[in-house]
Formats: C-alpha cells, sequence, structure tokens
C-alpha cells in the first residue's frame, strides 16, 4: 500500500505538468541577494584584510552566529599550552569560529613572561590560518596603584594618564607601544598582519575595574577610550584593530542600555556585549534583540563578547541542555554575528568549577553536540572566507 507521502508527491508532481527541460536541478540553489551596505570603520587606514573582516562580520548575521571561546586554543580543563588542542574540538570535533584571547600580560608590567606571549601569537596564527576570527580583551593592570585591573580603589587613575607628562601617562603609553609592536608583528603566513577586533576597557558599566563606573566618570572614560584609540591608530599606526566596546548587562535592558558612555559612533565599531545573566533566558533573549536593533540603526556588527554560567550548572545541578535551551534557541533569529563563551581553567584535578564551555567527558558534551549541529551555530568548519570583502558590501 502506498503512503499518503508518495501519493501526495505524485499529486503534486502530476498538476506541475512541466517538461523535465522546465524543471531545476534540486541541487540547484536560488542565488543569495544581498542588500548593498556602506561601513565606516574609525580608522580609515585600516588594512584591507581588516575592511574584509569588518565586512563579514556584518554579513555572517544574516546567516547565524558563530560561536567562540576564551583562551580555548591556549589552555583547557585538563591541558596547557598544547598544540592543536581545544576543549570545543575535542567534544565536536570542530574549532570554534571565534577565538577569544587577553592582550594584558603582553602589554603591562607582566609583559616579561615570554613564553606565554609566544603562545599567545602562535595560537593567533593557527586560529587565523584556520579562517577563524581573533577578538581579544585586556584585564590590565592599574598603572596608577600597582594593583591589578580590579582595582578600583582609586578614582584618578583615567585623570592621571590623561594627564601629559605624568608617570601613569608615561607608563600607560609604554603599555601601549608594546600593544603596538605585539600587533604590527603579528602576521599569517603570506606576511599580512592579522586582523583582531580589539576591546579594551570591557563591561566598563560595573564598578569593579578601574576604568568601570565607580573610578571614572563619564568625560574621563570616553576620553580615555578615544585617547586609546587615537594613540594606537595614529601615533602607532596599528591598522589591524576592530575597535569593539562591550558593556556588562545581566538584566533585561533597553537599547539605551548598550549605549552607556558611549564614545561616539566614530570611536566604536563592533557593539559587543558581556552577559552573566545565569539562566535568565528571558532578560538573555530580550536583549539580543535589543542589541541586533542597535546593530541596524548604528550600521554596526554586533556579538555577544563573553557570556555563561560557571560550572554550567541550573539550581547547584548540572544542566546538560544548557546549550540548546539557552544558547542555541534565543540565539535563533537574532542578527548577532557571535556568542563567545568565557575560559575553562586550567583545573587537571577538577577541584573547582571554573569553566563555562563542555571538555571530553563532561555531561553536557552530547546536548553541545546538538548545538554544533543547529544550522544557525557556526563553528571553523562552516565559516566563509572571512578575509576577502563581502559581497555588496563597501568598508571606509
Amino acid at each position: 500500500m502506498k503512503s499518503l507521502y508518495t501519493i501526495l508527491v505524485a499529486i503534486s508532481l502530476s498538476l506541475v505538468g512541466c517538461s523535465s527541460d522546465d524543471k531545476k536541478d534540486s541541487d540547484e540553489k536560488e542565488p543569495e541577494v544581498t542588500t548593498p551596505v556602506t561601513l565606516q570603520l574609525s580608522d580609515p587606514n585600516a588594512t584591507a584584510e581588516t575592511k574584509a573582516l569588518y565586512s563579514n562580520l556584518w554579513r555572517i548575521q544574516e546567516k547565524g552566529t558563530m560561536f567562540g571561546h576564551h583562551d580555548d586554543l591556549l589552555y583547557g580543563r585538563n591541558w596547557m599550552t598544547q598544540a592543536g588542542r581545544s576543549d570545543i574540538k575535542e567534544v565536536c570535533g570542530d574549532y570554534p569560529g571565534v577565538f577569544s584571547v587577553d592582550f594584558a600580560e603582553i602589554m603591562d608590567d607582566r609583559s616579561t613572561i615570554a613564553t606565554l606571549n609566544n603562545d599567545r601569537a602562535r595560537v593567533i596564527k593557527e586560529a587565523r590560518e584556520r579562517g577563524e576570527v581573533i577578538t581579544a580583551c585586556c584585564h590590565l593592570n592599574n598603572p596608577l596603584t600597582g594593583g591589578d585591573s580590579w582595582d578600583n580603589s582609586k578614582n584618578t587613575v583615567a585623570k592621571e594618564i590623561l594627564t601629559e607628562g605624568s608617570a601613569t601617562h608615561i607608563k600607560f603609553n609604554s603599555w601601549l607601544d608594546k600593544l603596538a609592536v605585539f600587533a604590527n608583528n603579528l602576521k599569517d603566513s603570506n606576511g599580512k598582519v592579522i586582523p583582531i577586533i580589539f576591546r579594551p576597557f570591557h563591561e566598563h558599566t560595573q564598578t569593579w575595574s578601574w576604568w568601570g563606573s565607580s573610578a571614572t566618570t563619564q568625560e574621563e572614560f570616553i576620553n580615555l577610550w578615544k585617547y586609546t584609540v587615537d594613540y594606537l591608530k595614529n601615533k602607532k599606526q596599528v591598522h589591524s584593530f576592530i575597535y569593539a566596546i562591550s558593556p556588562q548587562l545581566d538584566s533585561q535592558g533597553t537599547v539605551d542600555s548598550f549605549l552607556f558612555r558611549w564614545p561616539g559612533d566614530n570611536y566604536v565599531d563592533f557593539i559587543g556585549w558581556d552577559s552573566y545573566h545565569g539562566t535568565n533566558t528571558s532578560a538573555f533573549s530580550t536583549n539580543l534583540r535589543n542589541l541586533a536593533s542597535l546593530s541596524q540603526q548604528k550600521l554596526k556588527p554586533c556579538g555577544v563578547t563573553e557570556t555563561g554560567v560557571e560550572g554550567i550548572v541550573k539550581n547547584g545541578v548540572p544542566y546538560d541542555t544548557y546549550w540548546t535551551n539557552e544558547i542555541s534557541v534565543p540565539l535563533t533569529g537574532k542578527k548577532v554575528s557571535m556568542v563567545v563563551m568565557w575560559r575553562n581553567k586550567y583545573d587537571p584535578l577538577h577541584e573547582g568549577t571554573h569553566f563555562y564551555a563542555p571538555f571530553e567527558g563532561h555531561s553536557s558534551a552530547a546536548n553541545f553536540k546538538l548545538l554544533y549541529a543547529s544550522p544557525n551555530m557556526i563553528f571553523s568548519k562552516k565559516l566563509p572566507n572571512m578575509y576577502v570583502m563581502a559581497e555588496n558590501i563597501t568598508v571606509k
């Protein structure tokens, strides 16, 4: 007995009534239609590869969301600085589409850690060779007190940095100098400088950093941001950075929540967002919509630059369906270029729970494979060529 499906197919074919010459090959796809758009980078002298990456950050939002993981190529839950390793790859067989790294130890008084800095350059080059996207945050030490980036004990740090000739100003400039040398010498196998999405002074909406809301005025933060961008691109000729701002917003907000201390459209290229909302899916979904809306308004690509739940738990127990429930589903249909999980701390004895992505043997690994298979999630193998200009996009 024929199935109902077979009968319906036969009927539909008879109704079409066309010859085989009129039929399209079933494998033939409709040409992709893209809307022409002109984007503006804060650095008009950005390299061709940087402009190409920027164009693709915009275009990829129409196709899905790249999955990223901080420090994924540097270390994992059970390993440290082993070439080719990745907790993500060991779970799903593929590398993240976005590799996130920290530039602070390249810049500040810890920059004498030569081995770690060499490893940073190595893994960035490895990611670039696979065509992946690299983004860098900066947990920079306090240049006034000598404390870490969470030392907000003085509310004059930004003021001192911006005071020409002060000891803090001179020290901060020397840190930017070291970053410039690192960035300008970071080249791919063709000798081209590798573009980086650079997000200094991240989570500036919070109080804990020396550049945060408790230690700087709005004017000081904006001037610090502008000073840093201008110094790198104009004085040090760094033309491979896409400058990303990344406020932290955990509870449900509005479009304006992402504009807290906005330095101006000419000083921001990428609208990032750090979200540690736990499992407040409703807040995450609403904020994603607002982020995507602002992205379209300002013609600047956007992304979730940090997120995750430490230990991947819900109400204190393993949350084994986290990846589909809290990441894939909320992001479906949103024009957001990336979602980047925070790091998996090296902890081979598993004494703590400081990890935000699965690793081999973790109870959520099976669910993560479902995330990997989602049509809207983009890992390394599914990336288009991110370093060739996207069709119908002009970047100035």
